[in-house]
């Protein structure tokens, strides 16, 4: 590919506050803008970009066919992302491109644009079939693996596509092609998590027949869709938000590796407040009890209400997987064991002690919440949207956990 250099002006609440420059070859650098570099009160972009003394990173390595991890965390991942390349023409794995096509979505409140306002090189293209529809790509970018798009509410109560792929307040998530009911889990698992007092956002379980235009091509595996509520999206306004593949720098390849829930304790403890630690807390356990063998470094996320604090974010992705793939240990270590039969009183105790949190807090919180949830879960899991063989499931799960 000729050495032509393109560049991409990164913008946070609508202001440019850095650039991405591809300078050939796809190598690509990235840098803040000076009056965002000077601005004593300027929005925090990421946790990431602090420096020791929590002022701002400004010396940044080039990246080669990928973007700094930040950058690619804001992307979507194998199926999705595969699917959404497809669609604009761009090879998925060279991603200043395929940010430069779906910029105009991103999670939180960033938008990426081209800075002189030019079009999409027409030499991109490498490893796309001839006959892919390049003039009309789903302009969204939701960063996961799991297909699903944007959608906007209709008066009626079921949830429209947009023709963009862009600009819905809800995240509508289709049939698993491999999993069973799994729109019906993770409903269940929300709303379980609602009734314990989570901080979750709005959510429903949608037949398939209430969701209009539904891109051709996309397989229907079942017949419920299951949608969330972006809280990314607060009355037309965008929220920012980062996940903490972002925080820590980690590619989303290795989302299973590299950090521990005990890294993650350590920063809500610094940047957020006790209630904080408690819906941490109350989230682990929560997820160690109902089997979700699949809470990674893109699961959690903090969310900056007011531009400048961070604080966690709004529960998401909260899945049984055990009536799936049977696992005895979480994605993510707690403190020193990955093992559910291993989450006890004591490894709580050995996180809070290694994140610097309230030992207090922290087990006084998971207590009240393996109390709230035997009893809410034997009351309410007959009138869940959950199959027999999920619940069958979680029951014979909790025996193994000694947390009780």
């Amino acid at each position: 590919m000729p050495n032509h250099v393109s560049t991409l002006n990164v913008l946070l609440y609508g202001e440019p506050i850095a650039t991405i420059t591809n300078v050939g070859n796809d190598r690509t650098l990235f840098a803040f803008t000076d009056p965002y570099i000077n601005d004593g009160s300027r929005p925090v972009l990421g946790l990431g970009f602090k420096d020791a003394l929590g002022g701002l990173l400004t010396n940044f390595k080039p990246t080669q066919t990928k973007l700094t991890p930040f950058f690619s965390n804001l992307l979507p991942e194998e199926t999705m992302r595969n699917y959404l390349a497809e669609r604009a023409g761009v090879n998925p794995e060279r991603e200043f491109f395929l940010l430069w096509v779906l910029g105009q979505d991103l999670p939180g409140a960033i938008m990426v644009e081209s800075a002189d306002g030019e079009a999409l090189p027409t030499n991109i293209h490498q490893g796309i079939d001839d006959d892919t529809n390049v003039d009309a790509p789903m302009r969204f970018s939701l960063a996961g693996v799991q297909l699903k798009f944007s959608a906007v509410q209709q008066a009626n109560g079921g949830l429209t596509i947009p023709a963009t792929g862009q600009g819905g307040a809800w995240i509508v998530k289709l049939p698993s092609s491999r999993f069973d009911a799994v729109p019906e889990n993770e409903y269940s698992m929300m709303e379980l998590a609602r009734m314990l007092g989570m901080d979750v956002p709005e959510t429903q379980l949608l037949s398939i027949d209430q969701i209009t235009n539904i891109p051709q091509g996309i397989g229907k595996y079942g017949t419920s869709a299951f949608a969330i509520k972006r809280f990314d999206r607060v009355d037309g306004q965008a929220v920012h938000i980062e996940d903490f593949a972002q925080v820590f720098g980690v590619y989303p390849q290795d989302k299973y590796k590299k950090a521990s829930m005990r890294n993650i304790a350590q920063v809500i403890g610094i940047e957020g407040q006790d209630e904080d630690i408690a819906e941490f807390t109350r989230r682990l356990v929560f997820n160690t009890l109902i089997g979700n063998a699949d809470m990674h470094l893109k699961n959690w996320s903090v969310i900056y209400k007011d531009k400048y604090t961070a604080s966690i974010a709004p529960a998401y992705d909260l899945v049984s997987t055990i009536p799936y793939i049977p696992d005895d240990s979480a994605s993510l270590k707690v403190s020193r064991s990955k093992k559910f039969s291993d989450f006890t009183l004591d490894e709580l105790s050995h996180l809070a002690a290694k994140a610097m949190l309230p030992e207090k807090l922290v087990l006084d919180t998971a207590k009240q919440t393996v109390a709230d949830f035997y009893e809410v879960w034997a009351k309410e899991k007959a009138h869940l949207s959950l199959t027999k063989s999920m619940i069958k499931a979680i029951d014979t799960h909790l025996l193994s956990i000694p947390l009780r």
